[in-house]
C-alpha cells in the first residue's frame, strides 16, 4: 500500500478529510512542539468544504510566526502544487505536509531529520487509513 498521502486523499469522502485534518492541526502538530486550540465557535456548523479552510487558516495564524515555519510553509505549499490536487484534497496535502516538515526542528544532522520525516510520514498515514477504516472506506494501493 502506498504512503504517499496525496495519491489517496482525492478518492476520501470529506468527513475523512475534516477527521484527518483536525488530527494534523490539534494532535499531530502538538507531537512536533506546536499547541493549537482551535477556536471552536467559528469551526461550529461549518460543511465540510468551509470547515478545512477556516481550521488550517486558525492553525496558521498561530503557528506562523518565524522564519523557519514561514519556510515551511512555502515549502509545504510547492511540494502540494506539485501534487496537482484540487479543493480540499489539496488543502489537506498542504497541512499534512506543512505539519510533517514542522518535526526536525531541532539539530543539523540531516540522517535525524530524515528519520523524523519518514515518522512523520508513517504516523500520518496511519491515522489517514484508521480513519479512512472508520468510514468504512479502504485505502487502495
Amino acid at each position: 500500500m502506498s504512503k504517499d498521502l496525496h495519491e489517496h486523499l482525492p478518492n476520501l469522502p470529506s468527513e475523512v478529510l475534516q477527521e484527518f485534518t483536525q488530527w494534523c492541526v490539534t494532535q499531530h502538530a502538538r507531537e512536533a512542539g506546536y499547541e493549537f486550540t482551535p477556536n471552536e465557535t467559528k469551526l461550529e456548523n461549518l460543511s465540510t468544504a468551509d470547515y478545512i479552510p477556516e481550521i488550517v487558516g486558525q492553525f496558521m495564524d498561530t503557528t506562523r510566526k518565524d522564519i523557519r515555519t514561514g519556510l515551511v510553509a512555502t515549502f509545504a505549499g510547492k511540494k502540494a502544487d506539485n501534487h496537482s490536487l484540487s479543493g480540499l484534497a489539496a488543502m489537506v496535502d498542504f497541512v499534512s505536509l506543512y505539519v510533517k516538515h514542522l518535526f526536525p526542528s531541532e539539530g543539523n544532522d540531516e540522517t535525524q531529520a530524515e528519520e523524523l520525516l519518514n515518522k512523520a510520514s508513517e504516523e500520518q498515514f496511519n491515522k489517514l487509513a484508521q480513519i479512512a477504516q472508520e468510514h468504512n472506506v479502504s485505502l487502495s494501493v
